[in-house]
């Protein structure tokens, strides 16, 4: 399997590609503009469709028709443009649809600017939108995970019937590693008895979210909550790194963010100061009994999170670890990247060792 080198963005088209997911729609936004470009020359060489709508909030209901026809449909977006379709978001989970979104996340709040932050965390996780419903949220650390994950998006998606969300800082976009792809590209699965098809030879099949009979409507959330806690049990995903006995603190953090916060263990390492590292890679489910058990050992003295933005996933923390440890964060927003120095600091801060 050859390796090829490719920006983020249009690793995470080809993905899509690869996933069979033939039908793409989007509105151009800055730091992930390039997938659409990517795709715009890509799409028509495999058969596929491309359309760029009028605006992110026409992009969610064209995502909500195509799902319902069984095709795999996704889209890409920057954080104000997945504020504007949150509306259908809610929808398309109400309405059990199976629908991959990427989120390549700018500094926030507002239009705010186009660098790169983690801002957009309680957006994905808590749901965004409106009503009882969670997405699946996966989020990468490197362009090669990136392809992975995207691919096992669209699985999942179908398994559940549910939208999931690649969420990634505007590095994960824009940086260019070398990266593999499948030699042989997905056939998505077909029939789906649930779809629309036209009801040739069968009964009509309706798909919505709107339940004007309040059992009804509580019949759907309850069946929405039993979906979650079943993906609560099988579909959690994380990483360990440098976890051992030997470490005295262990540190929280995702995506691109992880892999400056490794560079900081590497170095402290050297220094006979043991860190160890927790990175969740699925955001929801996130990993509560996994972190619990990891922060319950009696070498951990501390904790800290460490986020591109003021403190969001530290709040899912502090909800598994229950008061065990004391756990501190450090953050920078805005675009602003926090550097292994920032990192070493803040962990020796946290232990005790320095100002």
């Amino acid at each position: 399997m050859a390796k090829k080198l490719m920006k983020g963005n249009e690793a995470i088209g080809e993905a899509a590609i690869c996933a069979g997911a033939t039908n793409y729609f989007a509105y151009p936004i800055t730091p992930q503009s390039e997938v659409a470009e990517y795709l715009s020359r890509r799409l028509p060489e495999v058969g596929g469709v491309f359309v760029q709508a009028e605006s992110e909030v026409a992009v969610g209901y064209m995502l909500f028709g195509a799902a319902s026809t069984g095709k795999r449909v996704f889209t890409t977006s920057s954080s104000p443009g997945i504020s504007l379709m949150q509306e259908a978001l809610s929808y398309m989970a109400g309405a059990h649809l199976p629908v991959v979104l990427v989120n390549i996340m700018r500094g926030g709040p507002g239009l705010g600017g186009i660098l790169p932050a983690q801002s957009d965390y309680f957006q994905a996780t808590k749901g965004g939108g409106h009503g009882d419903y969670h997405i699946i949220v996966l989020a990468p650390s490197s362009v090669q995970e990136a392809v992975d994950l995207m691919i096992l998006a669209f699985d999942l998606a179908d398994k559940y019937r549910t939208p999931v969300m690649l969420i990634g800082d505007g590095m994960i976009g824009q940086m260019m590693e070398s990266v593999e792809f499948p030699e042989q590209y997905q056939t998505p699965p077909s029939p789906k008895e649930w779809a629309l098809t036209g009801a040739v030879g069968r009964k009509p099949v309706v798909i919505k979210s709107l339940f004007l009979d309040p059992i009804a409507l509580e019949k759907n959330s309850l069946e929405l909550a039993k979906k979650y806690e079943i993906i609560k049990a099988d579909e959690v995903r994380y990483e360990l790194y440098k976890v051992n006995d030997k470490n005295k603190l262990l540190i929280f953090a995702y995506g691109t963010m992880a892999r400056i916060c490794q560079t900081a263990i590497d170095e402290l390492e050297e220094e006979g100061i043991g860190v160890g590292l927790f990175r969740p890679i699925s955001l929801f489910p996130f990993p509560q009994k996994e972190i619990y058990r990891e922060v319950i050992k009696p070498n951990i003295k501390a904790l800290l999170t460490v986020e591109m933005s003021v403190g969001q996933m530290i709040e899912d923390i502090e909800r598994c670890i229950v008061g065990q440890k004391p756990l501190g964060f450090y953050g920078r927003t805005g675009g602003i990247v926090p550097s292994p120095d920032e990192v070493k600091a803040a962990v020796k801060k946290q232990l005790g060792l320095g100002k």
